[in-house]
């Protein structure tokens, strides 16, 4: 990723303030918020707009899904649409609720047997919609199953799903989570996940929370290029399996992130990295600025790695658990550190911020930028499912919080 900001993640005028704010924010921090834009906008025109609701002549998502044109832009009336499965293959699709959130139970219900949402256009955005209950015949039932194309979740909430959101292995897909829950997830055999992202070729993940997970990962991901920004996965107490997985190796670069294992947990380990091998051809794993967090009695390892990467980094995170973190000739690691609960603000409250006055404060280092991308951190988390910048001049710490 480019450290210049590119013409695309300019606010367009259908962005609200809020939304103008935050995309030049994130510009300035060298990421891009839309990753694609919608072919209307990009040529200038204005999107034609379908309005969907009990107070619109198209009062179902089903319907709005048969009658939608590509580039369209469907206003979504708040309220509770039960059972309104459907399947979307149009491209530069835009779903937005209107007038607070949408809800979706599925009540039973699923598109083509795999989930409440099934997408395969290029260039889509949904914004502002709850995936709640998703379960099919085969127990793989998806909020959303990314089939193809390009997507954009954009503060949607995912509950009690067999898996929050399910993409497929096709490497021509990219993804954007953006300020988006996952959890808690429907108890489950091992094989269901909060986010489970096949072999696609680029997963962003920004300022979203992940938690209460059972049996399977809060997050797993085979994409060849993974950017893991600002969030929260904290499995709190769930029983979840690894926090975050990358089973075949790729790209990762994961920063400024709170991780959790919870006490309850099912596997011992936090991150887990080419467990499965190496199926890319670039394997690299960036650990920056990141707060692990092992509340496992029996404690439990950070990082498992299943094959040696072509980079591995670890750099300015903070630890709480076992003071294990082995190092080895294979792995650039220093200015991490291992604390104590009482580091933190209130980690029975998952506050972890490090203490006013904590002697770790300023404490980190610079690590560098990545294909363009700085991996010092811009903005930090903020709950719920926000982002929060950090001031110029900020003293720069270890861990996932600077404020």
């Amino acid at each position: 990723m480019s450290g210049t900001v590119p013409d695309r993640v300019l606010p367009s005028p259908h962005d609200d303030p809020a939304s103008r704010r935050r995309r030049l924010l994130l510009a300035g921090a060298g990421l891009s918020l839309t990753p694609w834009m919608p072919a209307a906008l990009a040529q200038g025109g204005s999107r034609p707009v379908l309005k969907v609701g009990r107070d619109h002549p198209v009062k179902t998502l089903a319907a709005a899904a048969a009658q939608a044109k590509p580039g369209m832009t469907l206003e979504i009336q708040a309220g509770e649409y039960p059972g309104d499965v459907a399947v979307w293959t149009q491209d530069d699709l835009t779903l937005k609720a209107v007038g607070g959130r949408v809800r979706i139970p599925a009540n039973g219900a699923h598109a083509q047997g795999k989930g409440i949402f099934v997408t395969s256009g290029k260039r889509m955005t949904i914004e502002g919609l709850d995936f709640i209950g998703a379960k099919v015949p085969d127990r793989n039932g998806a909020g959303v199953r990314l089939e193809r194309g390009s997507l954009t979740l954009r503060d949607c909430r995912f509950q009690d799903n067999e898996n929050g959101l399910l993409a497929a292995n096709d490497g021509s897909i990219e993804l954007l989570i953006e300020s988006c829950d996952f959890g808690a997830i429907a108890p489950g055999d091992g094989h269901t996940h909060n986010c489970y992202v096949g072999a696609i070729a680029k997963l962003t993940v920004l300022g979203s929370y992940f938690h209460h997970g059972s049996s399977g990962h809060l997050l797993k991901t085979r994409a060849a290029v993974n950017h893991i920004f600002y969030n929260r996965l904290t499995d709190e107490t769930g029983r979840a399996s690894f926090e975050l997985e990358f089973p075949i190796g790729g790209l990762a670069l994961v920063m400024g992130n709170v991780i959790q294992q919870s006490p309850t947990t099912e596997n011992f380990h936090l991150i887990g990295y080419a467990g499965e091998g190496l199926s890319h051809p670039r394997n690299e794993l960036h650990l920056i600025n990141n707060t692990l967090v092992d509340r496992r009695p029996q404690g439990g390892v950070y990082l498992r790695m299943g094959r040696p990467a072509q980079a591995l980094r670890l750099i300015n995170n903070l630890l709480h658990g076992k003071q294990e973190l082995p190092a080895g000739p294979d792995r650039e690691q220093h200015h991490n550190y291992f604390v104590g609960l009482d580091a933190f603000v209130d980690a029975d409250r998952y506050d972890f911020r490090l203490r006013p006055g904590s002697p770790l404060i300023g404490r980190a280092v610079d690590p560098g930028a990545v294909d363009g991308q700085s991996l010092r951190p811009a903005m930090q988390y903020q709950h719920p499912c926000g982002l929060k910048e950090v001031p110029a001049g900020t003293a720069y710490s270890p861990g996932a919080f600077q404020v």
